[in-house]
């Protein structure tokens, strides 16, 4: 007898429909799964064995085929138990039911349990796309597979109460609905409020994280880059829905999402070690999986001690700040994933850390010093909108009693921008004014007349390119966003022009 179940795959950060077809037939014992699985699919035959047996079913002694289709895409994990199971029951008689608008998600344990299964939430998501009326997934993912709305989620704890549902002999409540969660408030260890001197550091993270603007501190060790960066996500603005749903995504399919958790609500911050490969960073394996630069999607990726990572490792970060996405081909087929990320970079000026420092001699070559500083390629330093220098601090600011602003002031001001951005970009698929297109530049970074002519003789002066060109203009649109003008003008400028890195710096 042939029973035909639906399940989900997940492509990416994708899901994918796929029908799982379970014929029994006679002939010797024997259970074999077709349909390109991998090592983890392959083993759901010993886990459906002994989940059929241990809930109290008859497992057939026949000769059993699976197949999940389509044959020619690479199914992985272990998701499809449940389906493979629920067909099992059905091909030999012992479940009666319609299931052909329900989608089965879930690992079985031995004793017919439901664990945690990676990337409910895109599967879900292509299942009420595809017109699919209930999904069933175990019952520590209904909060995450209920944030899609528009299906009815069955969340079981076992298959034998999923089976006697199915038979209509018990009541499975559906889960709660989803409440939205506010943002939490920022963490008072890294309130900007402790953080001593710094104004004008302050200041470039402010604009920085009004307008999503890459952002690169260099200064001496012990000077406060890494405080700084740790501070920004306290001032950031709290994530959209849509955008919440985003970073969810990619949370769940790498398995990162903690358990019973619906939605992720704090920007990512991810800052990875300067020995990080190529792959860790940007995403790759095999069977590809995001990396830094996707878990960091719509946060921030702090890239600490920026010179010492990889020539090749950086380069590769120059393609995803353009066109946030980064896609991994393979033999098999290409990937893409979302790299809509805030680059934020720390160094020191020199090998030693102290060159330009009052206090401390020097002890580099002003060869180490330049190959030091060519670590980081033109082009990829052409990308990066804003560069502050973090001197030391006076010992008398930080012996002093008195405290900065707060984060929750900062943030505030950096909220209210980015909704003046969302509102004006909410025609296109910008969302920011880093992500402006040059069309949206010419459309919205409208400048006074006084502000034009002191942007025309910065760009004969210092020999801005086109795109350092348009990267002033956005700063200066963030900073005009900040102060609430309509049009950017001369001292926005101004500002935007400090951020610029100097020639010979």
């Amino acid at each position: 007898m042939l029973a035909k179940v639906m399940s989900c795959a997940v492509v990416g950060l994708d899901g994918a429909l796929v029908e799982v077809e379970v014929d029994i037939s006679t002939g010797l014992p024997s259970f074999a799964v077709v349909g390109l699985p991998d090592k983890a699919v392959q083993e759901a035959r010993e886990r459906v064995r002994s989940a059929i047996r241990n809930s109290g079913f008859r497992f057939p002694s026949k000769r059993i085929t699976v197949n999940l289709a389509p044959a020619d895409l690479k199914k992985e994990g272990p998701a499809y138990d449940l389906a493979i199971a629920i067909g099992l029951l059905m091909s030999s008689d012992q479940l009666r039911a319609d299931v052909r608008d329900t989608v089965f998600l879930g690992e079985l344990s031995l004793d017919g349990r439901l664990r945690h299964t990676h990337g409910i939430l895109p599967m879900v998501t292509v299942a009420r796309d595809a017109g699919k009326a209930r999904v069933c997934v175990p019952l520590e993912d209904h909060a995450e597979a209920s944030v899609t709305g528009g299906v009815q989620v069955c969340a079981p704890e076992s298959l034998a109460q999923l089976v006697a549902f199915l038979k209509g002999e018990v009541y499975l409540p559906e889960p709660p609905a989803v409440v939205s969660t506010p943002a939490p408030a920022p963490e008072e260890s890294f309130d900007l409020t402790y953080v001593k001197g710094q104004e004008h550091a302050k200041r470039a993270l402010e604009v920085a994280a009004a307008g999503r603007h890459n952002l690169l501190m260099a200064g001496p060790p012990g000077s406060g880059k890494t405080m700084l960066a740790r501070a920004l996500p306290t001032i950031l603005p709290p994530l959209t829905h849509g955008e919440a749903l985003e970073v969810t995504k990619v949370f769940s399919v790498t398995g990162m999402l903690a358990r019973g958790q619906s939605l992720v609500i704090e920007r990512p911050f991810r800052s990875p070690h300067y020995t990080i490969s190529n792959a860790g960073l940007v995403g790759g394996g095999q069977s590809p999986r995001p990396g830094e630069i996707s878990l960091s999607h719509r946060g921030v990726l702090f890239l600490d001690e920026f010179p010492e990572f990889g020539h090749a490792t950086l380069e590769s970060l120059r393609q995803p700040m353009e066109d946030r996405h980064v896609t991994v081909s393979r033999a098999q087929g290409s990937v893409t994933f979302p790299a809509s990320f805030m680059l934020v970079g720390a160094m020191n000026p020199c090998p030693c850390g102290h060159y330009g420092d009052p206090l401390k001699e020097c002890h580099c070559s002003l060869s180490d010093i330049l190959r030091y500083r060519k670590r980081v390629s033109g082009p990829l330093m052409d990308r990066i909108d804003i560069f502050v220098e973090v001197p030391r601090v006076d010992y008398d600011k930080l012996t002093g009693e008195g405290h900065g602003e707060t984060s929750a002031a900062v943030r505030d001001r950096v909220s209210k921008a980015a909704r003046i951005q969302l509102e004006r970009l909410a025609a296109g698929k910008a969302t920011c004014n880093s992500d402006m297109t040059a069309k949206d530049v010419g459309e919205f970074c409208r400048l006074t007349p006084r502000g034009r002519e002191v942007l025309n003789t910065a760009m004969r002066q210092l020999h801005l390119s086109a795109r350092a060109y348009h990267r002033v203009l956005k700063v200066g649109r963030t900073i005009a966003d900040l102060d609430g003008a309509d049009l950017i003008d001369t001292p926005h400028i101004a500002e935007a022009l400090q951020y610029r890195k100097r020639e010979g710096d």
